[in-house]
């Protein structure tokens, strides 16, 4: 059901209470609202409109099932990054563009835990914060130059703040740690519980949801799906990096994979070294991210970038897997943390993350057609899809919010390039991403190197 390479330690580790077998459309239907993808994004934004009016008649159409795609194969990090460059925003919204950008993103962690809370939802919810730890000279100048550039937008040591090798020591037991920098605005959860607990809550509000439904088609009043439509005066593309399959939407969003691994349950002798007693969420600063956290049964779920982009931007099963990142996810954690030893690795996955020309995600409604987007999270999007939800609720009900004014709001972001310039491009740059990492850790200048990618990416 979730690809070649099997199901992610999220979906392998749902409780069979959780699983929930929906049917799917058996033929025309008429609603108020029609969304296309029951990944966050569209569970979210059905959760916003019903909430806000109960008597609406919401459709959600799935083409595999709820939280298939990132929405139940991601790391598990609720944060506050949002994925578009302070710099760009204040280009076109000025200094108090990003800074209500930012509070925004900040707020909606706090929203994401009220309704976790009041929908008794149990995703494994730990509000330890991020460390992203610096292991190289190279990342202690990065980590200072972030430091600084939060400072300089406003946000204080209660938002971000730097720690010396003994306070992250304590924090993070890995190897080398140089210091790290902290912020409280993250916690660390199950995905696909998160996913199945917000769907069971829709379904006690009445929205209706369609599992193996695929969408063909968005349309001006309509869902044009392989079992019917579902006409709707409201339609919602909540599809991510799924939506490169749609017609006319291929230049729209770049797919690009992410890998993960995930270690068997660890004893308690390994995590008094390794640390991580408030579920941290972990990262550190070399320019291929990775990602990682403690899982609530004490393993290790862990991923990274790496893989090539597939021409035509095309997602499939069988992308999921690639032994080469996997056996390099796994060296990376097992050097971070050496007396990690022979520890089995139990599941490895992975997934398409949505990614724009210009890196910035986007949440809009269009009044004329009635359609309504959001997504190029940039794999960023576990809570920016929350606030997704709660902003085109805002739109389409014609509030006057303040998060109908956030920067992001109707934004439009250039195409990419045709085939085979997108395939060129994006894989120079993740190549040049690459060799910038293994200079730093040589202790040479990539210099040129980053002004290559820079160019690159825009």
């Amino acid at each position: 059901m979730f690809g070649s390479g099997g199901a992610s330690l999220w979906h392998a580790t749902l409780p069979a209470e959780q699983q929930v077998a929906r049917g799917a459309l058996g033929g025309d239907v008429v609603a108020d609202v029609a969304i296309a993808g029951g990944g966050y994004t569209g569970l979210w934004t059905a959760y916003a409109l019903k909430r806000a009016d109960p008597s609406l008649r919401v459709v959600v159409c799935e083409r595999e099932v709820v939280g298939f795609g990132a929405s139940g194969r991601n790391g598990g990090w609720c944060s506050a990054l949002f994925a578009g460059r302070r710099e760009a925003t204040a280009r076109r919204h000025g200094r108090d563009g990003v800074v209500a950008m930012q509070r925004a993103m900040f707020a909606t962690l706090d929203e994401i835990e009220r309704v976790v809370v009041e929908e008794g939802i149990e995703c494994d919810w730990a509000r330890g914060g991020t460390v992203q730890v610096a292991t190289l000279p190279a990342h202690l100048a990065r980590l200072r130059q972030e430091v600084d550039d939060h400072r300089a937008w406003g946000f204080g040591a209660d938002d971000y703040r730097e720690l010396p090798p003994a306070d992250a020591t304590a924090l993070i037991g890995c190897r080398p740690n140089l210091g790290a920098l902290f912020t409280p605005h993250c916690a660390a959860i199950h995905p696909a519980k998160l996913v199945q607990g917000l769907a069971r809550a829709l379904e006690r509000l009445g929205v209706t949801i369609y599992e193996h439904t695929p969408v063909r088609a968005i349309e001006s009043g309509r869902l044009r799906t392989t079992r019917g439509d579902v006409r709707a005066e409201i339609v919602v593309r909540a599809t991510e990096a799924f939506s490169a399959e749609l017609p006319g939407l291929r230049r729209a969003i770049a797919p690009v994979y992410s890998l993960m691994i995930a270690t068997e349950p660890l004893p308690d002798a390994f995590w008094a070294d390794a640390r991580l007693e408030t579920r941290p969420t972990f990262a550190d600063f070399r320019h291929m991210i990775i990602y990682g956290q403690r899982t609530a049964d004490d393993r290790f779920a862990f991923g990274g970038r790496g893989t090539p982009y597939h021409f035509g931007s095309r997602v499939r099963p069988e992308f999921d897997l690639d032994p080469r990142v996997f056996d390099a996810l796994h060296a990376t954690l097992r050097s971070l943390f050496p007396s990690l030893g022979d520890a089995a690795v139990t599941h490895r996955w992975g997934g398409a993350v949505g990614v724009t020309r210009d890196w910035y995600p986007s949440v809009g409604y269009d009044r004329t057609t009635g359609i309504a987007w959001a997504g190029g999270y940039v794999g960023d999007g576990v809570s920016t899809t929350n606030l997704a939800g709660r902003t085109i609720a805002d739109l389409v009900l014609g509030h006057a919010s303040d998060l109908a004014r956030l920067p992001w709001v109707g934004h439009r972001s250039p195409r990419w390039e045709p085939e085979p310039f997108r395939y060129l491009g994006v894989n120079l740059a993740r190549k040049l991403v690459e060799s910038i990492d293994r200079a730093e850790v040589a202790g040479r200048d990539p210099k040129w190197r980053t002004r290559a990618v820079s160019r690159l990416v825009g």
